[in-house]
Formats: structure tokens, C-alpha cells, sequence
């Protein structure tokens, strides 16, 4: 059964700037959206073998001022990225977005709160 592709482009909005991600490369496992500026990527990837891990992940890039030589511009870059972790049976698309959803929400409540929690190394 052919598989369908994600819609293109794709949109992400990081404080509150919409970034467009045009369709940059695809494989029958894979595609890549990137912005026209280069510094926000996002991968969609399945692995399929005795359990299928599907990865939704964005990488962003920036040039700031170098904190040790203030006068130089570096580029700096992060990553942030979701797996989906499923046994090839057991559990319904269905299923699988309901454990999905429920994580998601829990990390938008309060305005991120245990995302903020997170990143500052709590556990």
C-alpha cells in the first residue's frame, strides 16, 4: 500500500513567528521540510522492523554573538524531537494518538510548566 506524504508546506511557529517549511527531500520512510533560510529543519522518519518507531523532530539554528568573544558571531543549533515507540500489533492508530495526545497535553499545561521544569534539569 503506497504511502501518503505530509502536506507541504509545512508551518511551525517559534515566538510567535510563523516559519514556512517547504518539502525538501522525501524517501519511502522519510521526508525533511526546511525553512528558505536554512536555520529550521523538521524530519519525519519511520523505522519498521519488530517495532515501529516513528520520529517527528525539528532542529533550529542561530547566530549570536560569541559569549566569550563579543565582537565574533557563532552559530549555535538545538534539537527537539517526539518517538513513537509501538509494537507492530496491539495497539490501533487510534490508541496510539490517545497516549500521544495525553503527553502532549501534559506538557502544554500551565503554559508548558513541566517543559520549563524539564529544561532546567529537574527530574
Amino acid at each position: 500500500m503506497p504511502k501518503m506524504a505530509l502536506a507541504t508546506p509545512q508551518s511551525v511557529t517559534i515566538n510567535s513567528v510563523a516559519i514556512s517549511l517547504p518539502r525538501t527531500g522525501q524517501s519511502l520512510n522519510s521526508g525533511q521540510f526546511k525553512s528558505n533560510d536554512g536555520l529550521v529543519t523538521e524530519t519525519v522518519s519511520h523505522q519498521i522492523g519488530k517495532r515501529k518507531r516513528h520520529m517527528f523532530r525539528i532542529d533550529h539554528n542561530k547566530v549570536a554573538a560569541d559569549p566569550f568573544l563579543t565582537s565574533v558571531n557563532a552559530k549555535y543549533s538545538m534539537s527537539a524531537y517526539v518517538v513513537v515507540d509501538v509494537p507492530t500489533v496491539g495497539y490501533t492508530v487510534a490508541e496510539q494518538k490517545q497516549v500521544v495526545d495525553g503527553f502532549i497535553a501534559q506538557m502544554q499545561a500551565s503554559s508548558g510548566a513541566i517543559i520549563t521544569q524539564v529544561l532546567g534539569d529537574e527530574n
